[in-house]
């Protein structure tokens, strides 16, 4: 009776496995992109400085090289002393790619054993984040435990929203993007990941930031947090628009821009304001795309290389 519930309980499990790749097989029936185009920066012969770029990730081999591509190329140009190198977060995207495309992209600890074997002595690490929050410090965390593998130290940079000028020169990007949409007749909103980590309050900030701006037609919203897309819509209720723009405030244009935000499914962003009663128009760029902030990525790996060199 054991050997027969052991083979029930090992049946399930199969299944159940086979189900979830089945799905994941289906999710993916979309064109990503040409995977062999992106540079994932895993090679040896790294020298004695290296600038880790970490990201979460993104399947979306488009968007992957566009705009994580694009940071990580950005810093090695202006940061040509140190060897840039990629790591990824997510170990879910790491696999997915590895699955389907071939491709291997270092996690943090690869990445962190790759730089230990090729004898670099001083590690910069510039996350590409949003914000300071719980991705961010579980990089910092996961930092710490080679503290005392880098002879010359590691050094962390500050995240995309980090300082005051930091704050108005993204909002200053946001207004720039959309600004032929905003004919006063247009809702123009931006999606946000959100997170329960209390740096949340980013959203907020931004938009008060944008209204003192003068941006009264831009909004923020968010897909797990607050400000949610129901704060969204109630927010532009009864002010005249006729038309919603959409266009996701993250550095890549991942799953949640394509399909929580863009897609077709009843709970989306676009059928959501859709079936509010506007015509509404999808944005598909991460802000990683836009040069000025690649720019800013590489002041703050700048400001850690100063800080690595002691200056």
């Amino acid at each position: 009776m054991k050997k027969l519930l052991a083979i029930l309980v090992a049946l399930v499990l199969a299944l159940s496995c086979f189900a979830a790749l089945a799905e994941e097989e289906d999710e993916e029936h979309y064109e990503t992109g040409d995977a062999s185009l992106d540079n994932i920066l895993n090679q040896d012969d790294i020298g004695e400085k290296e600038l880790l770029v970490v990201s979460f990730g993104t399947s979306y081999n488009d968007s992957r090289r566009l705009t994580i591509g694009a940071i990580e190329s950005a810093i090695a140009e202006a940061i040509p002393a140190y060897s840039v190198r990629r790591g990824f977060t997510a170990q879910i995207i790491i696999d997915h790619v590895e699955r389907r495309d071939g491709l291997h992209i270092d996690n943090v600890a690869e990445a962190l054993d790759r730089a230990i074997a090729n004898g670099v002595k001083t590690l910069v690490v510039q996350p590409t984040h949003l914000m300071h929050g719980f991705e961010y410090d579980d990089v910092v965390a996961e930092l710490a435990e080679y503290a005392d593998a880098f002879e010359g130290g590691i050094f962390v940079g500050e995240p995309l929203l980090t300082s005051d000028d930091d704050f108005d020169r993204v909002a200053d990007v946001m207004i720039d993007l959309l600004k032929d949409y905003d004919d006063g007749e247009t809702a123009l909103v931006y999606m946000g990941h959100g997170t329960e980590h209390e740096s949340n309050a980013v959203y907020a900030r931004m938009q008060g930031i944008l209204s003192d701006k003068g941006a009264d037609n831009y909004y923020i919203g968010t897909v797990e947090a607050e400000p949610s897309v129901e704060d969204v819509l109630a927010a532009i209720e009864g002010k005249g628009y006729k038309r919603v723009v959409l266009r996701d405030m993250m550095v890549v244009c991942g799953d949640h821009a394509n399909n929580d935000m863009a897609g077709d499914d009843e709970d989306s962003w676009k059928s959501l304001f859709t079936n509010a009663g506007y015509e509404v128009e999808c944005v598909l760029e991460g802000l990683g795309q836009e040069p000025r902030i690649q720019q800013l990525y590489v002041e703050h790996a700048q400001a850690a290389v100063k800080a690595a060199e002691g200056e």
